[in-house]
């Protein structure tokens, strides 16, 4: 198949998550892999780009609660189908990430959006969801030998806690290196905090930890 088919099938699977397909989604999966997509594009380059749209319009306010939640099931249904491509893959476990959204920050789209990325790319992902208390990132990551610590925050008012998170991953021992995002964030803050790394936005996150070689954390 050309390129072009590729592509083409690419931003069908992106446009089923953006437009809610659920009933079409696992035969667009399926059609893509026949074109010779990789089961990780499928993920990186078609449904995640669609999540990250589906973000975009939450935070807009075009979309709410009842279409996040159906992008989510949409976005799962794909994932019955390339789940098992992607564990099959011959490539060498990355590590673990331990994530969440930090105490007082109640969003986690962006948060989902970058576990789904991490999870696409090798990583073992560990999400302790939202309104997280910062000794839980520390204690969570000390518990599982956790490679990366990565914290959300979308409100200004929360971004003390990324530096109390930090400050306890310090504190406990642990050899995770820290990752910080969100909308509040920038590379400015993330260097004052002491955070290891800054991602602009989940694409940005996803690379960093692939750089990092999480198997053997310095």
């Amino acid at each position: 198949m050309s390129e072009l088919s590729k592509e083409d099938a690419l931003a069908k699977l992106k446009d089923a998550i953006i437009q809610l397909d659920l009933d079409n989604v696992k035969e667009l999966t399926e059609n893509a892999l026949e074109q010779g997509v990789t089961a990780y594009d499928a993920v990186m380059i078609g449904m995640a780009k669609g999540m990250e749209v589906v973000g975009m319009k939450y935070q807009e306010g075009t979309y709410f609660l009842p279409e996040l939640l159906m992008a989510s099931e949409t976005f799962k249904e794909g994932m019955k189908i390339l789940s098992p491509k992607l564990a099959s893959d011959e490539t060498s476990p990355m590590g673990l990430v331990v994530i969440g959204t930090v105490e007082g920050d109640l969003h986690d789209i962006g948060k989902n959006i970058v576990s789904v990325l991490l999870e696409a790319s090798g990583f073992k992902v560990l999400d302790l969801g939202v309104d997280v208390p910062a000794h839980c990132f520390s204690d969570k990551a000390k518990e599982v030998s956790a490679n990366v610590v990565a914290m959300s925050a979308l409100l200004t008012t929360t971004l003390p806690q990324m530096r109390r998170v930090i400050e306890s991953c310090h504190k406990s021992g642990i050899k995770a290196k820290t990752l910080v995002g969100g909308a509040s964030v920038n590379a400015d803050d993330a260097k004052s905090m002491g955070a290891d790394g800054y991602g602009r936005d989940a694409v940005d996150g996803t690379k960093i930890c692939r750089q990092w070689n999480t198997n053997n954390p310095t």
